[in-house]
């Protein structure tokens, strides 16, 4: 009899385990990309908590996911190459489509790429570009229409750039007529050489949220993300947002769920919730990103939906260029990535 009862104890321990198990989801995100809103009607309808936590690079993002081995969180949301980085280091594991009943609501031009051909690791949360911001109060618009403006000398200390090795080496590739994903060890050195010269342009890197600086009026001219830049001008009309003549990074970032994810089915749960149009709308509307859900996009605002900011033209991405991934090139940026920020 008391085997039986230890037994019986065991079990109900087990099912208490999965039943907590089931009540929560790790989300590991970037800073301000994600409505609390969303957070909170999610876990009102499934009662599933979700544990959020924000990384600043996809860069210091992949150190702590390769640190950790694919496990500590749940849902990452890695950008464009970032999700063929850690499918090739089997940090994250293959989506069950049979539960994302709103997949079909995704653009598929944004699907099928080449960082995750058939989308088997990875759904499109947000897209967007990273292209040049100016203070209109202080420069003049007509002076900067592309990356080689931030050479001017008229610009020492007011410049700003991401904190992102790729993203600032794309603007040194481009100007000089390469690629922004040359694997070209000679031109990759161009670039450096290049990104030597504007520095004491530079007055700071920021990928926390690049908007500050230039709403604090630390910065008058720099790169900075579409998103940030919309929620920027709206709060100071003088902040314009330029499409950079020689091309602007296009990027996706995606949901994908890390192989040692403890809360598999939840993970699947969220993504479905953020792929109902209604869902997508508020995201996009809040946070200044372009919603790659079709259906979203059909369900916001005129203003929103006609702002070239959030949704560029044709002629806008004109020279436009996907991130991706640069393979064994990869250890020869970040070389010079740190020679480029130490000053050597």
């Amino acid at each position: 009899m008391m085997k039986k009862m230890m037994t019986v104890a065991l079990l109900l321990l087990g099912c208490t385990a999965l039943h907590a198990q089931s009540k929560e989801l790790y989300l590991f995100n970037w800073t301000e990309y994600m409505p609390d809103s969303v957070i909170e009607q999610f876990t009102k309808e499934t009662g599933i908590k979700v544990i959020y936590s924000t990384f600043e690079s996809n860069e210091a993002m992949f150190a702590k996911i390769k640190l950790l081995k694919g496990s500590g969180y749940d849902l990452v949301v890695p950008s464009t190459y970032f999700v063929n980085k850690m499918r090739n280091e089997e940090l994250i594991q293959k989506l069950d489509k049979t539960k994302l009943t709103n997949f079909g609501n995704l653009n598929p031009k944004l699907l099928n790429q080449a960082h995750d051909p058939g989308n088997d690791y990875s759904i499109p949360y947000m897209w967007g570009t990273t292209g040049i911001m100016v203070n209109t109060a202080k420069v003049d618009i007509n002076s900067v229409s592309g990356w080689a403006d931030f050479w001017k000398p008229e610009f020492k200390n007011q410049l700003l750039l991401t904190d992102d090795l790729r993203e600032v080496f794309h603007l040194g590739l481009r100007t000089q007529g390469f690629s922004g994903n040359s694997t070209n060890e000679e031109e990759i050195k161009k670039a450096y050489d290049r990104l030597v010269l504007p520095m004491p342009n530079v007055r700071l890197f920021n990928s926390e949220s690049p908007k500050v600086p230039f709403m604090n009026g630390e910065v008058s001219v720099g790169m900075i993300w579409n998103g940030e830049a919309f929620m920027a001008n709206q709060e100071n009309e003088h902040l314009k947002y330029i499409y950079p003549k020689e091309g602007a990074v296009i990027w996706v970032d995606s949901l994908v769920i890390l192989k040692g994810a403890k809360n598999v089915d939840n993970a699947h749960k969220f993504i479905d919730f953020i792929l109902r149009p209604e869902i997508g709308k508020v995201i996009s509307e809040e946070i200044g990103y372009a919603s790659p859900n079709l259906k979203s996009v059909a369900l916001l605002e005129e203003k929103v939906r006609n702002n070239r900011i959030v949704y560029p033209t044709e002629e806008d991405l004109k020279n436009a260029e996907f991130q991706i991934d640069v393979g064994t090139a990869l250890p020869k940026y970040q070389e010079y990535w740190e020679k480029l920020k130490s000053g050597k």
